[in-house]
C-alpha cells in the first residue's frame, strides 16, 4: 500500500446486528477498541451490537457511536495483523468521513481519542433526536432524477416549508431532507420529473438541514468542551470538500455539517484529483464502496473494505 490511499468512514444506516462479529472474536485489539468505547459510555456497547435487539441499535444516539467504535476496532485489527507479520498499515493520504462517519474519521486521523469520539457520537445522537423545534422532520431518497431537474424540485418543496438538498451521494442518487409537508411535495415533484423512484425515508428526523440547528449548537459546545487534536491526515469537510487541517477547522466541521449537506460526489472527486487510487472503506458493509465505483472520477481507483485490507494483510500482500 502507498499514500495514494484514502480512508472512508460510513455513516449512520451501515449498522446492524451481529456486525464485524468475526474480528472481535479474533482480534484483541478490536476487543480493546470496544472495550474502551464501552468504558467511555459506561455500558455494554459491544453487547448492544452483537446481540440487538436491532429497533436498540437503531437509535440514533445508539447506532453513532456503535458505528464508531466498529469501525476503529476493524481499523485496530487491520494494524495488529500488519504488524504480525512484521509491517506497518501507513496512514492514506486523505481521510474522509460520510455525515456521522466524520467522528469516526477524526478519531482515525488522531484528532479525536476513541472515549471522545464515542462520547461525542452519543452526544450528536442525541441532540438530533431532539432537535427542529418541535417542528416533525423527514427525508426521502430520489434516484435517477435528471440533475437538471434538481433545482426545480426542491422549489416545488419549499414552497410548503424547509427543505434542502442534503445529501449528493453519487450520480442520479441525492438525499433531501427538511420539514413534513415540504418532503412530501418534493417527492411529488421528484417523480414528475422523471425520477425512477421518490420514496420518504423511515425517519423523524431532518438530518442535514436548518431544522438541526439547535443540535449544531449543542454540539458546538459539546465540542469546546472536548480535546480536539490537528488531524494527522487531511480530512475533507462534507460539504464541499474543502481540506480540514487543523483542530479549529475540524471542530467547526463537526458542528457546522448538521445544517449543511454532504457531497459526497465533490469529496470522492477531490480525493481522486489528489492522487488517490484507492478508496478502503473502513467500517462494516459496503455503503460507501458502491457510492465511490458510481463517481466518475474514481472510475479507475481501486475500492476495497478494510476486512478485504484484513485479508490482504494477512496474506502478505
Amino acid at each position: 500500500m502507498s499514500g495514494t490511499s484514502a480512508w472512508i468512514f460510513p455513516g449512520q444506516g451501515s449498522q446492524s446486528v451481529g456486525m464485524g462479529a468475526a474480528t472481535l472474536a479474533s482480534s484483541p485489539a478490536a476487543r480493546a477498541v470496544m472495550a474502551e468505547a464501552e468504558a467511555a459510555l459506561n455500558e455494554p456497547l459491544g453487547r448492544l451490537i452483537a446481540e440487538g435487539p436491532a429497533e436498540a441499535l437503531e437509535r440514533t444516539e445508539q447506532a453513532q457511536p456503535a458505528i464508531l467504535a466498529m469501525s476503529i476496532a476493524l481499523l485496530a485489527a487491520a494494524r495488529e495483523r500488519a504488524a504480525a507479520i512484521g509491517e506497518t498499515l501507513p496512514l492514506p493520504r486523505y481521510i474522509a468521513g460520510h455525515s456521522a462517519g466524520q467522528y469516526a474519521a477524526a478519531v482515525a486521523a488522531d484528532a479525536l481519542s476513541i472515549a471522545d469520539g464515542v462520547r461525542l457520537a452519543r452526544r450528536r445522537g442525541e441532540l438530533m433526536q431532539h432537535s427542529g423545534g418541535g417542528r416533525p422532520g423527514a427525508m426521502a431518497a430520489v434516484l435517477g432524477l435528471p440533475e437538471a431537474a434538481e433545482g426545480d424540485v426542491v422549489a416545488a418543496g419549499t414552497a410548503h416549508g424547509i427543505l434542502v438538498l442534503a445529501n449528493r451521494n453519487s450520480p442520479g442518487q441525492i438525499v433531501l431532507s427538511g420539514e413534513v409537508a415540504a418532503i412530501e411535495a418534493a417527492i411529488i415533484a421528484a417523480t414528475a420529473a422523471g425520477a425512477k423512484r421518490a420514496v420518504r425515508l423511515q425517519v423523524s428526523i431532518a438530518s442535514h438541514s436548518p431544522l438541526m440547528r439547535e443540535a449544531a449548537d449543542g454540539m458546538r459546545e459539546a465540542l469546546a468542551a472536548a480535546t480536539v487534536r490537528d488531524p494527522r491526515v487531511m480530512m475533507l469537510a462534507n460539504a464541499d470538500a474543502s481540506p480540514i487541517t487543523t483542530a479549529t477547522e475540524l471542530r467547526a466541521e463537526l458542528a457546522n455539517h448538521l445544517t449543511s449537506g454532504v457531497d459526497w460526489i465533490a469529496a470522492v472527486t477531490a480525493m481522486s484529483a489528489g492522487g488517490t487510487t484507492r478508496f478502503i472503506e473502513v467500517g462494516a458493509g459496503r455503503v460507501l464502496s458502491g457510492l465511490v465505483k458510481r463517481i466518475p472520477a474514481a472510475s479507475t481507483a481501486e475500492v476495497l473494505s478494510i476486512d478485504e485490507l484484513y485479508a490482504a494483510t494477512a496474506a502478505g500482500a
